[in-house]
């Protein structure tokens, strides 16, 4: 997966609360393989497009400013909802590389980390402020830096955040756990040698 270091994007907020994985990618979109092609249109598809497939301009990321946003700056509880996995690879698909939120979904919040794609957990009334901001300036541009654990807000506000060190190694290295587990391949089969010659009555 692609390595998460800093970032300094457009970001686009979503004031709804509680908006559920089946909002982010319908059910009907799950059978879809990832490398389909156009598989961004599922993002938000039911609010994001009309029946006939056009866009509805009132949603946030079918407007100018926001239609190329790397971040979503979103209200509590997103993410909530059935585990479906394919909830953040969409995001991925459409480009989104951060989430901030009061609060996620907990599967979706390790689904995250498993793709590639940085949650962050502030305060609400920081959140809140974020979100205050780029309405008021669309387009506006956020810093999200993993490495100092940190997010600038527009108007240069620095605001901390907290993430467990192992799920921050794996985003800076841009490796899941199956790619860490392969890293000690050469130590497992070294383990397997020895074994088969230290004790040859248990080797099949």
């Amino acid at each position: 997966m692609q390595p998460f270091t800093k970032l300094t994007a457009a970001a686009a907020p979503i004031d709804l609360p509680n908006i559920d994985t089946d909002r982010i990618i319908p059910a009907r979109f799950l059978r879809k393989p990832k490398e389909a092609p156009g598989y961004a249109s599922f993002l938000f598809h039911d609010v994001r497009f009309n029946a006939d497939g056009s866009e509805k301009p009132e949603f946030v990321l079918n407007q100018a400013p926001y239609r190329g946003a790397k971040i979503l700056v979103t209200a509590e509880n997103f993410g909530c909802g059935s585990s479906r996995e394919m909830a953040v690879w969409v995001l991925d698909a459409y480009g989104v590389r951060s989430v901030i939120a009061p609060s996620l979904g907990d599967i979706f919040h390790q689904n995250c980390f498993k793709n590639g794609l940085l949650p962050v957990i502030l305060p609400g009334e920081v959140v809140a402020g974020l979100r205050r901001q780029l309405h008021q300036r669309p387009g506006a541009a956020i810093t999200v830096d993993l490495e100092s654990q940190t997010v600038t807000a527009h108007d240069g506000a620095l605001h901390r955040f907290e993430i467990d060190p192992f799920r921050k190694e794996i985003l800076l290295s841009g490796r899941d756990e199956i790619a860490l587990t392969l890293d000690f391949d050469a130590r497992v089969r070294d383990f397997e040698a020895r074994h088969a010659r230290e004790m040859p009555w248990v080797a099949p």
